[in-house]
Protein backbone atom coordinates (compact mmCIF):
# COMPACT_ATOMS: atom_id res chain seq x y z
CA UNK A 1 0.00 0.00 0.00
CA UNK A 2 2.27 3.14 -1.49
CA UNK A 3 0.90 5.51 1.03
CA UNK A 4 1.84 3.08 4.56
CA UNK A 5 5.47 3.66 5.01
CA UNK A 6 5.80 -0.02 7.95
CA UNK A 7 8.58 -1.92 7.34
CA UNK A 8 7.53 -5.42 8.23
CA UNK A 9 10.15 -4.66 11.12
CA UNK A 10 7.25 -2.56 12.12
CA UNK A 11 4.94 -4.50 11.42
CA UNK A 12 6.27 -7.54 14.13
CA UNK A 13 6.58 -5.14 16.43
CA UNK A 14 3.06 -3.72 15.84
CA UNK A 15 1.60 -7.72 16.11
CA UNK A 16 3.99 -8.02 19.74
CA UNK A 17 2.36 -4.58 21.43
CA UNK A 18 -1.48 -6.28 20.56
CA UNK A 19 -0.05 -9.88 21.75
CA UNK A 20 -0.81 -11.63 18.63
CA UNK A 21 1.22 -13.86 15.79
CA UNK A 22 -0.10 -13.09 12.61
CA UNK A 23 -2.15 -10.59 11.20
CA UNK A 24 -5.15 -12.84 10.56
CA UNK A 25 -5.69 -13.05 14.26
CA UNK A 26 -7.20 -10.14 13.97
CA UNK A 27 -10.00 -11.07 11.84
CA UNK A 28 -10.73 -14.22 13.83
CA UNK A 29 -14.15 -13.08 14.99
CA UNK A 30 -15.05 -12.59 11.26
CA UNK A 31 -17.30 -15.62 10.23
CA UNK A 32 -14.68 -17.19 7.49
CA UNK A 33 -17.76 -17.98 4.71
CA UNK A 34 -17.52 -14.14 4.95
CA UNK A 35 -13.75 -13.43 5.24
CA UNK A 36 -12.94 -15.69 2.15
CA UNK A 37 -16.12 -14.84 0.18
CA UNK A 38 -15.80 -15.49 -3.93
CA UNK A 39 -15.98 -11.78 -4.68
CA UNK A 40 -16.57 -10.86 -8.67
CA UNK A 41 -13.53 -8.63 -9.28
CA UNK A 42 -10.58 -8.80 -11.36
CA UNK A 43 -7.41 -9.48 -10.27
CA UNK A 44 -5.01 -6.63 -8.93
CA UNK A 45 -3.74 -4.96 -11.95
CA UNK A 46 -0.91 -2.58 -12.09
CA UNK A 47 -1.10 1.35 -12.01
CA UNK A 48 -0.59 1.62 -16.29
CA UNK A 49 -3.08 -1.33 -16.78
CA UNK A 50 -5.48 0.53 -14.55
CA UNK A 51 -5.55 3.50 -16.23
CA UNK A 52 -5.90 1.88 -19.87
CA UNK A 53 -9.06 0.12 -18.30
CA UNK A 54 -10.69 3.42 -16.79
CA UNK A 55 -9.54 5.20 -20.21
CA UNK A 56 -11.63 2.86 -21.68
CA UNK A 57 -14.70 3.08 -19.46
CA UNK A 58 -14.24 6.86 -19.90
CA UNK A 59 -14.26 6.65 -23.98
CA UNK A 60 -18.24 4.99 -23.52
CA UNK A 61 -19.56 8.04 -22.13
CA UNK A 62 -20.14 11.30 -24.72
CA UNK A 63 -18.27 14.09 -23.54
CA UNK A 64 -20.29 17.15 -22.69
CA UNK A 65 -17.86 19.50 -25.02
CA UNK A 66 -17.93 16.78 -27.94
CA UNK A 67 -21.52 17.11 -29.11
CA UNK A 68 -24.33 19.52 -29.28
CA UNK A 69 -25.31 19.94 -25.98
CA UNK A 70 -28.52 21.15 -24.26
CA UNK A 71 -28.81 19.53 -20.84
CA UNK A 72 -29.55 21.58 -17.54
CA UNK A 73 -32.01 20.93 -15.03
CA UNK A 74 -29.72 22.17 -12.55
CA UNK A 75 -26.47 21.49 -13.66
CA UNK A 76 -25.11 23.99 -16.42
CA UNK A 77 -22.11 24.11 -18.94
CA UNK A 78 -20.54 27.21 -18.86
CA UNK A 79 -17.21 28.38 -19.91
CA UNK A 80 -14.69 28.46 -17.14
CA UNK A 81 -11.61 30.62 -17.55
CA UNK A 82 -8.08 28.96 -17.46
CA UNK A 83 -7.49 31.93 -14.53
CA UNK A 84 -9.76 29.43 -12.37
CA UNK A 85 -8.37 26.39 -12.56
CA UNK A 86 -4.65 28.34 -12.22
CA UNK A 87 -5.93 29.52 -9.15
CA UNK A 88 -7.57 26.82 -7.31
CA UNK A 89 -4.38 24.44 -7.73
CA UNK A 90 -2.11 26.22 -6.08
CA UNK A 91 -0.63 24.45 -3.16
CA UNK A 92 -1.99 27.09 -0.69
CA UNK A 93 -5.72 26.52 -1.61
CA UNK A 94 -5.52 23.02 -3.61
CA UNK A 95 -4.33 21.70 0.13
CA UNK A 96 -5.39 23.64 2.34
CA UNK A 97 -8.78 22.59 5.05
CA UNK A 98 -10.79 24.40 7.95
CA UNK A 99 -9.38 27.60 8.60
CA UNK A 100 -8.78 27.25 12.69
CA UNK A 101 -6.08 28.92 12.94
CA UNK A 102 -6.56 32.33 11.68
CA UNK A 103 -2.50 32.84 12.31
CA UNK A 104 -1.46 30.87 9.56
CA UNK A 105 -5.02 30.71 7.04
CA UNK A 106 -5.25 34.62 6.07
CA UNK A 107 -5.39 33.78 2.32
CA UNK A 108 -8.54 31.14 2.85
CA UNK A 109 -10.19 33.20 5.25
CA UNK A 110 -10.31 36.35 3.00
CA UNK A 111 -11.39 34.75 -0.14
CA UNK A 112 -14.09 33.57 2.10
CA UNK A 113 -15.05 36.98 3.47
CA UNK A 114 -14.99 38.10 -0.20
CA UNK A 115 -16.85 35.08 -1.64
CA UNK A 116 -20.23 36.08 1.28
CA UNK A 117 -19.63 39.24 0.02
CA UNK A 118 -20.35 38.18 -3.52
CA UNK A 119 -23.43 35.55 -2.77
CA UNK A 120 -25.08 38.19 -0.40
CA UNK A 121 -24.75 41.03 -3.16
CA UNK A 122 -25.91 37.98 -5.78
CA UNK A 123 -28.97 36.91 -3.73
CA UNK A 124 -30.17 40.41 -2.26
CA UNK A 125 -29.82 39.75 1.44
CA UNK A 126 -28.00 41.19 4.20
CA UNK A 127 -25.48 38.51 5.35
CA UNK A 128 -24.13 34.82 3.54
CA UNK A 129 -22.44 31.84 4.88
CA UNK A 130 -19.23 30.46 3.56
CA UNK A 131 -20.67 28.58 1.56
CA UNK A 132 -22.75 25.15 1.71
CA UNK A 133 -22.00 21.10 -0.03
CA UNK A 134 -24.76 22.14 -2.93
CA UNK A 135 -27.89 23.61 -3.64
CA UNK A 136 -30.25 20.64 -2.22
CA UNK A 137 -28.98 20.39 1.15
CA UNK A 138 -28.89 24.16 1.56
CA UNK A 139 -32.66 23.46 0.83
CA UNK A 140 -33.19 21.17 3.46
CA UNK A 141 -31.41 23.09 5.97
CA UNK A 142 -33.47 26.00 4.99
CA UNK A 143 -36.04 24.31 5.47
CA UNK A 144 -34.95 23.08 9.64
CA UNK A 145 -33.44 26.37 9.84
CA UNK A 146 -37.54 28.29 9.54
CA UNK A 147 -38.83 25.58 11.87
CA UNK A 148 -36.14 26.61 14.35
CA UNK A 149 -37.50 30.60 13.84
CA UNK A 150 -41.14 30.32 13.52
CA UNK A 151 -41.40 27.05 15.92
CA UNK A 152 -43.94 25.71 13.50
CA UNK A 153 -43.47 22.52 11.79
CA UNK A 154 -45.63 22.57 8.22
CA UNK A 155 -43.10 23.06 5.30
CA UNK A 156 -44.65 23.61 1.94
CA UNK A 157 -42.96 22.66 -1.17
CA UNK A 158 -44.18 24.04 -4.62
CA UNK A 159 -44.57 21.91 -7.20
CA UNK A 160 -41.99 24.16 -9.08
CA UNK A 161 -39.23 22.89 -7.00
CA UNK A 162 -36.74 20.74 -8.61
CA UNK A 163 -37.50 17.25 -8.14
CA UNK A 164 -34.31 16.11 -6.64
CA UNK A 165 -34.09 19.00 -4.40
CA UNK A 166 -37.67 17.61 -2.98
CA UNK A 167 -36.41 14.36 -2.04
CA UNK A 168 -33.89 15.59 0.22
CA UNK A 169 -35.86 17.68 1.49
CA UNK A 170 -38.39 14.37 3.01
CA UNK A 171 -34.65 12.27 3.72
CA UNK A 172 -33.42 14.95 5.79
CA UNK A 173 -36.97 15.83 7.79
CA UNK A 174 -37.87 11.65 7.35
CA UNK A 175 -36.97 11.04 10.94
CA UNK A 176 -38.41 14.50 12.20
CA UNK A 177 -41.73 15.19 12.81
CA UNK A 178 -41.91 18.35 10.22
CA UNK A 179 -44.91 18.48 8.12
CA UNK A 180 -44.00 18.74 4.44
CA UNK A 181 -46.78 19.17 1.81
CA UNK A 182 -45.82 18.70 -1.57
CA UNK A 183 -47.97 20.43 -4.09
CA UNK A 184 -48.55 19.33 -7.39
CA UNK A 185 -46.22 20.65 -10.71
CA UNK A 186 -47.68 22.99 -13.35
CA UNK A 187 -45.69 22.40 -16.21
CA UNK A 188 -47.69 24.93 -18.53
CA UNK A 189 -49.07 27.33 -15.72
CA UNK A 190 -46.46 28.88 -13.21
CA UNK A 191 -49.44 31.40 -12.34
CA UNK A 192 -51.97 28.14 -11.15
CA UNK A 193 -48.27 27.02 -9.44
CA UNK A 194 -48.46 30.51 -7.56
CA UNK A 195 -51.76 30.66 -6.51
CA UNK A 196 -51.82 26.72 -4.92
CA UNK A 197 -49.04 27.70 -2.87
CA UNK A 198 -50.68 30.94 -1.71
CA UNK A 199 -53.83 28.24 -0.80
CA UNK A 200 -51.68 26.34 1.18
CA UNK A 201 -50.42 28.53 3.64
CA UNK A 202 -51.91 29.05 6.65
CA UNK A 203 -50.75 29.98 10.57
CA UNK A 204 -49.37 26.60 10.86
CA UNK A 205 -47.00 26.59 8.32
CA UNK A 206 -43.16 27.48 9.01
CA UNK A 207 -42.14 28.10 5.24
CA UNK A 208 -42.76 27.80 1.69
CA UNK A 209 -39.85 26.57 -0.78
CA UNK A 210 -40.27 28.17 -4.46
CA UNK A 211 -37.88 27.90 -6.91
CA UNK A 212 -37.57 30.54 -9.59
CA UNK A 213 -36.89 30.09 -12.51
CA UNK A 214 -38.91 26.96 -11.89
CA UNK A 215 -37.80 23.18 -12.82
CA UNK A 216 -39.85 24.05 -16.00
CA UNK A 217 -38.02 27.03 -16.41
CA UNK A 218 -40.83 29.43 -15.74
CA UNK A 219 -40.34 32.73 -13.68
CA UNK A 220 -42.47 33.40 -10.43
CA UNK A 221 -43.59 36.38 -9.21
CA UNK A 222 -42.08 35.89 -5.24
CA UNK A 223 -43.39 39.29 -4.34
CA UNK A 224 -47.08 38.36 -4.19
CA UNK A 225 -45.70 34.78 -2.02
CA UNK A 226 -43.86 36.50 0.13
CA UNK A 227 -46.74 38.88 1.44
CA UNK A 228 -48.63 35.63 1.65
CA UNK A 229 -46.58 34.23 3.99
CA UNK A 230 -45.63 37.18 5.65
CA UNK A 231 -49.46 37.44 6.65
CA UNK A 232 -49.12 34.25 8.14
CA UNK A 233 -45.95 34.83 9.72
CA UNK A 234 -44.02 32.30 7.70
CA UNK A 235 -41.20 32.78 5.87
CA UNK A 236 -40.08 32.56 1.98
CA UNK A 237 -37.29 30.63 1.12
CA UNK A 238 -36.73 31.08 -2.68
CA UNK A 239 -34.23 28.59 -4.21
CA UNK A 240 -32.35 29.35 -7.81
CA UNK A 241 -30.60 26.45 -9.58
CA UNK A 242 -28.99 27.96 -12.07
CA UNK A 243 -26.67 31.26 -10.29
CA UNK A 244 -25.68 32.85 -13.73
CA UNK A 245 -30.00 34.01 -14.07
CA UNK A 246 -29.43 36.21 -11.23
CA UNK A 247 -27.47 38.70 -13.34
CA UNK A 248 -30.77 39.35 -15.08
CA UNK A 249 -33.28 38.81 -12.66
CA UNK A 250 -34.48 40.61 -9.50
CA UNK A 251 -32.98 39.12 -6.71
CA UNK A 252 -34.65 36.75 -4.70
CA UNK A 253 -34.02 38.74 -1.48
CA UNK A 254 -35.01 42.22 -3.23
CA UNK A 255 -38.15 40.11 -4.23
CA UNK A 256 -39.16 39.49 -0.10
CA UNK A 257 -37.37 36.22 0.58
CA UNK A 258 -36.13 35.49 3.91
CA UNK A 259 -33.74 32.60 3.23
CA UNK A 260 -32.21 32.45 -0.44
CA UNK A 261 -30.50 29.15 -1.36
CA UNK A 262 -28.89 28.44 -4.47
CA UNK A 263 -26.44 26.34 -6.38
CA UNK A 264 -23.06 27.78 -7.50
CA UNK A 265 -22.00 25.24 -9.80
CA UNK A 266 -22.21 27.26 -12.37
CA UNK A 267 -19.43 29.91 -12.01
CA UNK A 268 -15.77 28.51 -12.15
CA UNK A 269 -17.14 24.96 -11.35
CA UNK A 270 -17.69 22.18 -14.43
CA UNK A 271 -20.30 19.35 -14.28
CA UNK A 272 -18.00 17.05 -12.98
CA UNK A 273 -20.00 13.88 -13.35
CA UNK A 274 -22.74 15.89 -10.96
CA UNK A 275 -20.23 17.03 -8.19
CA UNK A 276 -18.97 18.50 -6.47
CA UNK A 277 -21.20 21.36 -6.21
CA UNK A 278 -21.29 24.51 -3.86
CA UNK A 279 -24.54 25.38 -2.15
CA UNK A 280 -24.62 29.48 -1.39
CA UNK A 281 -26.85 30.15 1.79
CA UNK A 282 -28.22 34.09 2.42
CA UNK A 283 -30.50 35.33 5.12
CA UNK A 284 -31.76 38.15 6.57
CA UNK A 285 -28.99 39.60 9.64
CA UNK A 286 -31.59 38.86 12.06
CA UNK A 287 -31.66 35.55 11.04
CA UNK A 288 -28.06 34.90 11.55
CA UNK A 289 -27.23 32.92 14.65
CA UNK A 290 -29.76 30.25 13.62
CA UNK A 291 -27.96 30.47 9.71
CA UNK A 292 -26.13 26.73 8.92
CA UNK A 293 -22.54 26.70 8.32
CA UNK A 294 -19.59 29.03 9.10
CA UNK A 295 -19.32 32.20 8.76
CA UNK A 296 -15.82 34.59 7.83
CA UNK A 297 -15.16 37.91 9.60
CA UNK A 298 -13.54 41.11 9.78
CA UNK A 299 -11.15 41.44 12.67
CA UNK A 300 -8.27 43.64 13.88
CA UNK A 301 -5.33 42.29 15.61
CA UNK A 302 -3.36 43.79 18.61
CA UNK A 303 -1.70 46.22 16.32
CA UNK A 304 -4.67 47.05 14.62
CA UNK A 305 -4.23 45.77 11.72
CA UNK A 306 -6.74 44.25 9.56
CA UNK A 307 -7.81 40.32 9.44
CA UNK A 308 -10.16 37.44 9.29
CA UNK A 309 -11.80 34.92 11.40
CA UNK A 310 -14.36 32.49 11.56
CA UNK A 311 -17.20 33.13 13.25
CA UNK A 312 -20.23 32.05 14.50
CA UNK A 313 -18.90 28.57 14.24
CA UNK A 314 -20.53 27.23 17.36
CA UNK A 315 -23.42 26.46 15.56
CA UNK A 316 -21.95 23.33 13.90
CA UNK A 317 -21.89 19.92 14.85
CA UNK A 318 -18.11 19.42 15.62
CA UNK A 319 -18.40 22.04 18.72
CA UNK A 320 -21.90 21.64 19.97
CA UNK A 321 -22.84 18.21 18.78
CA UNK A 322 -26.36 17.25 18.93
CA UNK A 323 -27.23 20.69 20.50
CA UNK A 324 -25.76 22.37 16.92
CA UNK A 325 -28.00 23.92 14.13
CA UNK A 326 -26.22 22.06 11.88
CA UNK A 327 -24.56 19.54 10.78
CA UNK A 328 -22.33 21.87 8.17
CA UNK A 329 -18.82 20.80 9.16
CA UNK A 330 -17.02 21.16 6.07
CA UNK A 331 -18.14 23.71 3.57
CA UNK A 332 -17.10 23.36 -0.43
CA UNK A 333 -13.79 25.52 0.17
CA UNK A 334 -12.07 24.79 -3.02
CA UNK A 335 -15.40 25.05 -5.12
CA UNK A 336 -16.32 28.66 -3.58
CA UNK A 337 -12.94 29.59 -4.27
CA UNK A 338 -13.90 28.56 -7.98
CA UNK A 339 -16.75 30.61 -7.47
CA UNK A 340 -15.07 33.83 -6.33
CA UNK A 341 -12.75 33.73 -9.05
CA UNK A 342 -15.10 33.43 -11.92
CA UNK A 343 -17.24 36.08 -10.85
CA UNK A 344 -14.61 38.52 -9.78
CA UNK A 345 -13.15 38.28 -13.39
CA UNK A 346 -16.43 38.88 -14.68
CA UNK A 347 -17.38 41.34 -12.35
CA UNK A 348 -20.90 43.14 -12.25
CA UNK A 349 -21.03 44.07 -15.91
CA UNK A 350 -19.18 41.08 -17.06
CA UNK A 351 -22.01 38.73 -15.23
CA UNK A 352 -24.84 41.15 -16.37
CA UNK A 353 -23.28 40.55 -20.04
CA UNK A 354 -23.01 36.81 -19.93
CA UNK A 355 -26.49 36.45 -18.49
CA UNK A 356 -28.42 39.02 -21.50
CA UNK A 357 -26.55 36.59 -23.65
CA UNK A 358 -27.35 33.05 -22.27
CA UNK A 359 -31.04 34.58 -22.21
CA UNK A 360 -30.65 35.81 -25.96
CA UNK A 361 -29.39 32.28 -27.28
CA UNK A 362 -32.27 31.13 -25.47
CA UNK A 363 -34.92 33.27 -27.07
CA UNK A 364 -32.96 31.70 -30.20
CA UNK A 365 -33.30 28.06 -30.04
CA UNK A 366 -37.06 28.28 -28.84
CA UNK A 367 -38.13 30.37 -31.71
CA UNK A 368 -36.15 27.63 -34.00
CA UNK A 369 -37.66 24.43 -32.12
CA UNK A 370 -41.54 25.90 -31.86
CA UNK A 371 -41.69 25.51 -35.86
CA UNK A 372 -40.92 21.44 -35.14
CA UNK A 373 -43.75 19.48 -36.09
CA UNK A 374 -44.62 17.89 -32.35
CA UNK A 375 -43.31 20.46 -30.31
CA UNK A 376 -44.98 22.52 -27.98
CA UNK A 377 -43.16 25.43 -25.99
CA UNK A 378 -44.99 25.63 -22.64
CA UNK A 379 -42.95 28.68 -21.18
CA UNK A 380 -43.93 32.30 -22.17
CA UNK A 381 -41.21 33.38 -19.47
CA UNK A 382 -37.82 31.81 -19.45
CA UNK A 383 -34.13 32.97 -18.66
CA UNK A 384 -31.87 29.97 -20.52
CA UNK A 385 -34.16 26.66 -20.09
CA UNK A 386 -37.54 25.90 -21.16
CA UNK A 387 -40.25 23.07 -21.47
CA UNK A 388 -41.24 21.15 -24.61
CA UNK A 389 -43.88 18.81 -24.57
CA UNK A 390 -43.38 16.45 -28.07
CA UNK A 391 -45.70 14.19 -29.25
CA UNK A 392 -43.91 11.21 -28.21
CA UNK A 393 -42.01 9.60 -24.95
CA UNK A 394 -39.22 12.22 -23.88
CA UNK A 395 -36.41 9.75 -22.63
CA UNK A 396 -36.81 7.64 -26.12
CA UNK A 397 -36.59 11.08 -27.98
CA UNK A 398 -33.03 11.75 -25.82
CA UNK A 399 -31.89 8.15 -26.48
CA UNK A 400 -32.89 8.82 -30.18
CA UNK A 401 -30.69 12.11 -30.61
CA UNK A 402 -27.76 10.34 -28.75
CA UNK A 403 -27.43 8.05 -31.60
CA UNK A 404 -27.25 11.22 -33.94
CA UNK A 405 -24.60 12.98 -31.55
CA UNK A 406 -26.88 15.28 -29.71
CA UNK A 407 -27.63 15.87 -26.19
CA UNK A 408 -30.97 17.12 -26.59
CA UNK A 409 -32.01 17.99 -22.86
CA UNK A 410 -33.29 16.38 -19.91
CA UNK A 411 -36.33 14.36 -19.71
CA UNK A 412 -38.87 15.44 -16.74
CA UNK A 413 -39.32 12.14 -16.22
CA UNK A 414 -35.91 11.81 -14.56
CA UNK A 415 -36.76 14.46 -12.13
CA UNK A 416 -40.18 13.39 -11.03
CA UNK A 417 -39.55 9.56 -11.28
CA UNK A 418 -42.70 8.90 -9.42
CA UNK A 419 -45.43 10.39 -12.07
CA UNK A 420 -46.38 9.20 -15.12
CA UNK A 421 -48.25 12.13 -17.14
CA UNK A 422 -44.77 14.10 -17.55
CA UNK A 423 -43.37 11.32 -19.62
CA UNK A 424 -43.64 13.81 -23.17
CA UNK A 425 -42.04 16.41 -21.40
CA UNK A 426 -37.99 17.47 -22.20
CA UNK A 427 -36.35 20.14 -20.39
CA UNK A 428 -33.96 22.18 -22.65
CA UNK A 429 -31.04 24.34 -21.23
CA UNK A 430 -28.62 26.75 -23.64
CA UNK A 431 -25.52 28.51 -22.02
CA UNK A 432 -23.17 31.14 -23.98
CA UNK A 433 -21.02 27.79 -24.93
CA UNK A 434 -24.09 26.64 -27.55
CA UNK A 435 -23.32 28.06 -31.02
CA UNK A 436 -26.24 28.76 -33.69
CA UNK A 437 -24.90 25.40 -35.77
CA UNK A 438 -25.20 22.97 -32.82
CA UNK A 439 -29.25 25.01 -32.73
CA UNK A 440 -29.83 23.88 -36.23
CA UNK A 441 -28.40 20.76 -35.42
CA UNK A 442 -30.91 20.24 -32.43
CA UNK A 443 -33.83 21.62 -34.61
CA UNK A 444 -33.11 18.93 -37.60
CA UNK A 445 -32.76 15.96 -35.64
CA UNK A 446 -35.20 16.53 -33.15
CA UNK A 447 -37.08 16.97 -36.50
CA UNK A 448 -36.15 13.44 -37.75
CA UNK A 449 -36.57 11.79 -34.37
CA UNK A 450 -40.22 12.66 -34.13
CA UNK A 451 -41.35 12.07 -37.62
Amino acid sequence: MRYLPHTQEDRREMLAALGVDHVDALFEDVPANALNADIDLPDHQSEMQVERAMARLAAKNVDAGSVPFFCGAGAYRHHVPATVDYVIQRGEFLTAYTPYQPEISQGTLQYLFEFQTQVATLLGTEVANASMWDGSTATAEAVLMARRITRRKKAVMAGGLHGHYADVVGTVTRFTDDAVTYLEPEPADPDAETQAIIDQIDDETSCVVVQSPNMFGHLLDLKRIAEAAHAKKALLIAVVTEVVSLGAITPPGDQGADIVVAEGQSLGNGLNFGGPYLGLFGTRQKYVRQMPGRVAGEARDADGRRGFVLTLSTREQHIRREKATSNICTNSGLCALAFTTHLSLLGEVGLRKLAMLNHRKAVELRDLLAGVPGVEVLNETFFNEFTLRLRRDAAYIVEALVERDVLGGVPVSRLLTKRDDVDNLLLVAVTETVTRDDMETLARELREALA
